[in-house]
């Protein structure tokens, strides 16, 4: 498209959907939810509570500098992200390709994955491990932006909550499931599956195969159940590159004048999401390089935080239909401000104190994630739904580099690794400040 080519504005139309007379197939739900079981394998292993881990152990250095190199290479892959995201989805939108964008990034964070088995537990090989962790994260949160965007064609107004939240379980329970597998089958073990030992770092590098394996596999089916949406846009030439970008914008000065507090919403939820993201993130690396916890011990408090997210998450959904997903939302965030802060003050009290105020943290993550999504789901615009859940996709992986950002600043300005915690806290209490003036509306009946 021409730069003078605005007149001809593109015309919206319906997207693809798999659910019929307002009922939601469950074949495509089950194949869709499977896609974030797998995704644990990246989540789970990669990013939280086993790669990242072994980056920051002695065998590469000292735990200071290689947290901050580890928060430095993801906080660039978060700048990648945020010049990149903003248009996936709306581009994958109008070409009616999103499965197989979806299929091109995944299989890029399969490699990555697979890859990880290279790094060798030296010094040399650091910065090649911190760079398949940052291009494994950027294809990482493209596909997500993608695989969000599936979730108005594979649910209906009234079921949108419901098939999101099985979306988290099924991550959840995908990561304990994983976890307990290269645990007790890899890293716990003196000699395991196959004769695998934890020399050379080999239980971890054999797992990082496992992870890669497993993503692929139960990624397959989300692209035979779900079909391939149709065009959000009928354009009368192809849209270019940064043309994407103007479009971009022109939608978001739309909504902004028709549903102010929806855009209000989307800004918080994308700094306070990262704050979530860096809970996890950060949660294994600081229970290692802080809180002195062997790498065995890292898995067994993984596989418990994972179980308590997921309870929590599952029983908040009727403190969300009696109070509003703000109240839920707004609890959750002073939750893990103060327990946050509790692990920070606390971190001379060693493992106990992190196992105490570690597992309080995760209490308030899942329900916050899941309130969030309903959050939004009451405040969009009728006939919206599509286009802003994809914005909320795209601005909350835009985001993805605050957090990284935030705790390599005070690691750098403490000299020492638990004051990151502090850069997690800092994005939470901003992302807490966005929220409270926004108004939250109720969903009109239908």
């Amino acid at each position: 498209m021409s730069a003078d080519s605005g007149a001809s504005a593109p015309v919206p139309t319906r997207t693809a959907s798999t659910t019929t007379a307002g009922r939601t197939r469950r074949g495509p739900v089950i194949a869709w939810g499977l896609w974030d079981w797998g995704s644990a394998a990246f989540n789970a292993l990669a990013t939280t509570f086993v790669f990242s881990v072994y980056l920051t152990s002695s065998s590469f250095g000292d735990a200071t500098s290689t947290s901050a190199a580890l928060s430095w290479a993801l906080a660039g892959a978060g700048i990648i992200v945020l010049i990149t995201a903003p248009v996936t989805g709306q581009r994958s939108d109008i070409s009616a390709h999103r499965k197989r964008w979806l299929a091109i990034n995944t299989a890029v964070v399969v490699v990555a994955l697979a890859l990880m088995f290279f790094v060798e537990p030296d010094p040399a090989y650091l910065w090649f491990g911190l760079a398949l962790l940052a291009i494994g994260t950027v294809f990482f949160e493209l596909a997500g932006v993608n695989y969000n965007a599936m979730l108005a064609q594979i649910s209906t107004p009234s079921t949108i909550g419901k098939v999101s939240g099985f979306g988290w379980g099924m991550g959840y329970i995908g990561g304990i499931v994983l976890l307990l597998i290269v645990y007790f089958g890899f890293i716990n073990p003196e000699v395991g599956l196959f004769g695998v030992t934890s020399e050379d770092g080999l239980a971890i590098r054999v797992s990082m195969l496992v992870a890669a394996a497993w993503f692929a596999l139960s990624a397959i089916p989300v692209f035979f159940a779900v079909p391939e949406n149709k065009p959000l846009f009928v354009a009368p030439e192809r849209i270019g590159f940064f043309e994407s970008y103007r479009l971009l914008f022109r939608n978001i000065a739309r909504l902004w004048r028709e549903s102010r507090h929806t855009v209000y919403f989307l800004l918080s939820s994308a700094v306070f999401r990262d704050g979530l993201t860096g809970v996890f993130t950060y949660g294994g690396i600081l229970a290692a390089g802080t809180f002195g916890f062997s790498p065995s011990e890292v898995i067994v408090f993984a596989i418990v935080a994972n179980v308590v997210a997921g309870v929590a998450t599952i029983a908040s959904g009727s403190l969300d239909d009696r109070f509003g997903p703000k109240p839920l939302i707004l609890v959750s965030l002073v939750g893990l401000v103060i327990s946050g802060l509790c692990v920070f003050l606390f971190h001379d009290g060693g493992q106990t104190m992190f196992w105490i105020f570690g597992l309080i943290l995760c209490l308030f993550v899942g329900p916050a994630q899941s309130a969030s999504r309903t959050f939004l789901a009451r405040l969009i615009p009728a006939g919206r739904e599509g286009e802003v859940f994809g914005l909320y996709a795209t601005t909350g992986r835009a985001a993805v580099f605050l957090a990284p950002t935030a705790f390599g600043v005070f690691v750098t300005i403490g000299g020492a690794q638990y004051w990151g915690i502090l850069g997690i806290v800092l994005i939470l209490l901003i992302g807490l400040a966005l929220l409270i003036p926004v108004r939250a509306a109720a969903r009109p009946a239908r």
